[in-house]
């Protein structure tokens, strides 16, 4: 049996828990908290950062952009990437715009100073980066809003890792309450039909000791 290491509320490690789930594959998941540093995982992964996957013959992959091609390649019957070199190509571009920008942008600015600096006792959170992670927030939507009103799905016709890493990063900031999702109805359309797919539910159910998320945040009609 394959496992994962992952924290709940971590945006990588949520879109590989979806991927998996996407490509219908078989896997135990289990609680890291990367910040102790446990020699066990460090043995893993030196770099000592998250998601790390063992495959069935205890293969060891770690990072979430080495996991996600390498299921890719080795589980090719669901593809989350395309069928065609520029579907593939517009795919990866939006993985990278997310995974990066939206994290250096949102993510980083919300997810860790409102939750993860208390979690790892790294003191109070920065307002200044708060107020800005709100405020980036809306372009990020607004440009969502842009894709899905000339597409079906964020990079093309079909479903895709696009969409799975959107929606994880998303998800986590959603946890918090600070998606303004009535502002962008096209966003959140979108953000729904991603939500009610099978793969999406478990982290739905996630919830971490001493936080609670907003009543919307499990809901699949919000």
């Amino acid at each position: 049996m394959r496992s994962l290491l992952h924290f709940p509320l971590h945006p990588q490690c949520r879109k590989i828990r979806l991927l998996l789930r996407e490509k219908q594959l078989d896997c135990d998941f289990l609680t890291e908290r990367p910040w102790e540093r446990r020699e066990e995982f460090l043995k893993l992964n030196p770099a000592g950062e998250l998601p790390v996957l063992l495959d069935d013959n205890r293969q060891v992959v770690c990072g979430d952009y080495a996991i996600s091609e390498y299921l890719e390649e080795s589980q090719p019957a669901v593809s989350l990437l395309g069928a065609l070199p520029r579907e593939r190509a517009e795919v990866r571009r939006l993985v990278q715009w997310f995974d990066h920008k939206f994290q250096r942008e949102v993510t980083q600015n919300l997810l860790h100073e409102k939750l993860i600096k208390r979690i790892c006792g790294q003191g109070g959170p920065d307002s200044a980066a708060i107020r800005a992670g709100r405020a980036n927030i809306r372009i990020h939507l607004d440009y969502i809003a842009w894709l899905v009103d000339r597409r079906n799905w964020l990079a093309g016709e079909h479903f895709s890792l696009a969409d799975i890493t959107a929606a994880a990063h998303l998800s986590c900031i959603d946890y918090l309450g600070d998606v303004p999702w009535e502002d962008f109805p096209d966003t959140k359309d979108w953000y729904a039909r991603i939500k009610s797919r099978p793969s999406f539910r478990p982290l739905l159910a996630d919830n971490l000791p001493g936080t609670q998320p907003p009543a919307h945040y499990a809901d699949l009609d919000f």
